[in-house]
């Protein structure tokens, strides 16, 4: 089949590069594997060299307007209409934003299956004014509405879409790849030890709570450190607040974007992961660590208790104290986060496998054709 997808930025995972894009990328290159092709549409600011294929997966260049209200709509309108001269039998939107263009595939590319994937609820994110809130809460509506399938990354969602829209959607996982790395030389030029720090990873976004733990992990008596890998996205009066609450306790690192190998070896020699996230889809962040062999320590939000699968710690959302309560109480006792970090990899390999979630989707895409 003939597959195009929108609304992510690129296939590049770089540093303005979220959960979409390493969806998107994951998916694309299994899908090419079992042949088929791909196209991923991809905005010219986030993939400087500008390869035409990268792993088989073809990349489609347009312009946009890069404004934080602007840019996704813009790309993804060009995207769109672009899409509807190429005969794709395909054309996957992903977010929630993107989808409230869907309909134009819809009523025009009458050949093409028309798919939204819904992958978090994008209103809640704490960059967005009224505006774009409501504008983003008719995106969740079209996400279900206009497509021939959506599909939701968590059973959270899907149970979201069937009450509030009352709509059936295919509910298919975001997902990671287990990895064993042994190595830890890319740690010394952080001042970092194995074992010896918690990390968080991701944008640095207002929805994430990086404020809640800081403020926990100020109060904790340890000499661990507290490690935030991500950049900023839109939101720098967020990161300076942050700095901020940091100011004098040099246990806090703000480490900036890492990928590769640097990425790697930070998450697999962390003593635990914390993600005090107000709003998800499903943590594509914390399936990372789990798939290192990290234990993780979460907000419970539906969705992250989801990502954990019965694994892991958890914490009362934007609750401070009690976040400082289990942090302490992890620092004491090693033994409890080795018992769950050994039992994360196998909740990734069972349940949250890309290989598998490829599979899925692509029987979505065979059913549809038929």
């Amino acid at each position: 089949m003939r597959i195009a997808m929108i609304g992510q930025k690129t296939m590049v995972l770089g540093e303005r590069a979220g959960g979409i894009e390493r969806h998107v990328a994951e998916i694309s290159t299994r899908l090419v594997e079992d042949g088929h092709d791909v196209t991923v549409y991809s905005r010219d600011r986030y993939t400087p060299k500008k390869p035409e294929r990268i792993e088989g997966v073809k990349l489609q260049y347009l312009p946009t307007i890069y404004t934080k209200h602007f840019e996704t709509i813009t790309h993804t309108f060009l995207s769109t209409i672009h899409a509807l001269f190429q005969k794709y039998d395909i054309i996957h939107y992903h977010g929630v934003g993107p989808a409230t263009l869907a309909w134009i595939a819809r009523l025009f590319a009458r050949k093409a299956t028309v798919i939204v994937t819904f992958h978090a609820q994008d209103r809640f994110h704490t960059k967005w004014g009224w505006f774009a809130r409501r504008y983003l809460a008719l995106g969740e509506r079209a996400a279900v509405i206009f497509p021939h399938y959506c599909i939701t990354v968590s059973h959270v969602l899907q149970v979201y879409c069937r009450d509030t829209f009352g709509r059936a959607v295919v509910y298919i996982p975001n997902g990671a790849k287990v990895k064993h790395v042994e190595e830890s030389g890319e740690l010394e030029k952080f001042g970092l030890k194995p074992k010896g720090y918690i990390l968080n990873v991701g944008r640095i976004v207002g929805q994430k709570g990086l404020h809640y733990l800081i403020k926990a992990f100020r109060q904790v008596e340890t000499d661990k450190r507290l490690v935030f890998v991500g950049g900023v996205s839109f939101t720098e009066p967020y990161f300076k607040k942050l700095r901020a609450l940091a100011k004098g306790d040099d246990r806090i690192h703000f480490l900036g974007f890492q990928s590769g190998r640097t990425l790697d070896q930070l998450y697999a020699n962390a003593y635990l992961f914390c993600s005090p996230s107000e709003s998800e889809g499903l943590p594509l962040v914390v399936l990372e660590a789990m798939s290192f062999g990290v234990a993780p320590l979460v907000s419970d939000i539906p969705e992250n208790l989801e990502a954990i699968h019965h694994t892991g710690f958890t914490f009362h959302t934007a609750d401070v104290e009690d976040l400082r309560h289990r942090l302490q109480d992890l620092i004491n006792h090693p033994e409890l986060v080795e018992e769950r970090a050994e039992e994360s990899r196998a909740v990734i390999e069972i349940h949250f496998n890309w290989d598998q979630i490829t599979k899925q989707i692509e029987s979505v895409y065979i059913s549809s054709r038929h």
